[in-house]
């Protein structure tokens, strides 16, 4: 058994560990330190998300056994991808290709609020009435299987060793935790933290109504490309404990909280309403 292999099947141990250590940090910051009050019940909300999320877990599995892990078990093992073609694998490597998964996922998330049959999907991220922990895991199960296609496509032209697909995924599932927070950081550590790392603070401010607002800070893991590509916005101009989160269209908790609803959110509305920025 090769090193990958060995990397590759503690990978499901490694990521749960490290999704219910961050959710429950973030939870009891939540709880000792909330930066908004909610509008909607939170054990009502949680139980929806976390369905979603539970829901979304068995799809991938069912769908993707091996998921971006097992592709980069087998580039590795086929000499796929640049990375493997050219034998350059190290620490730096490692570094590398991290980042540049993490800008495959930023442009992902560009596109998705871009393309209108996309936007239907990546909506239901969106329409959360409130915003907290379980919001960075809220996503459609097909948005979920288009993302894991993408990143697929990514470990296969890239060809990243299992060490970095599994700090890739590990991060960027903690950090969309962290980022997604209802919670209170100060702000001079917040004006540091944000060049490093993408805070709450920053990315609250993508989920406000207001078009302008929604379509900046893409960023889940690295702020670097919202400031690189232009789409870095620092507040949003009513403050955080001001803006409004969600979707103006979509305000029927029937609709955007309860799971049922949350499945036929992309089927709902008319095509003029699924353009860039619907959130205006």
């Amino acid at each position: 058994m090769t090193l990958n292999e060995l990397v590759a099947d503690h990978e499901m141990a490694v990521r749960l560990s490290a999704f219910i250590t961050v959710f429950t940090l973030v939870a009891v910051w939540e709880w000792l330190a909330p930066k908004r009050q909610l509008s909607v019940s939170k054990s009502l909300r949680w139980f929806n998300n976390l369905s979603l999320v539970m829901l979304n877990s068995l799809v991938l599995r069912l769908l993707f056994p091996a998921a971006a892990v097992g592709v980069a078990v087998h580039c590795a093992r086929e000499g796929w991808g640049l990375l493997n073609y050219f034998e350059l694998q190290s620490v730096w490597t490692t570094l590398l290709a991290v980042i540049v998964l993490d800008l495959v996922i930023y442009l992902q998330h560009v596109l998705v609020h871009f393309v209108p049959a996309l936007w239907r999907l990546h909506r239901v991220h969106h329409a959360d009435l409130d915003y907290d922990v379980t919001t960075g895991a809220r996503f459609h199960p097909l948005e979920i299987v288009f993302s894991m296609l993408i990143k697929m496509t990514a470990v296969v032209a890239i060809g990243p060793s299992v060490v970095a697909v599994i700090i890739f995924e590990v991060l960027l599932n903690a950090t969309a935790m962290f980022n997604h927070g209802n919670v209170q950081l100060p702000p001079a550590i917040d004006r540091v933290l944000r060049w490093w790392v993408v805070t709450p603070d920053m990315h609250r401010v993508h989920h406000s109504v207001r078009e302008e607002e929604a379509n900046s800070n893409f960023g889940f893991n690295l702020p670097w490309w919202d400031r690189c590509f232009g789409t870095y916005r620092a507040q949003p101009q009513a403050g955080h404990t001001g803006m409004v989160i969600g979707i103006n269209q979509y305000r029927d908790p029937k609709q955007v909280i309860y799971l049922p609803g949350m499945l036929a959110l992309p089927l709902k509305g008319e095509s003029q309403d699924d353009s860039v920025g619907t959130q205006q």
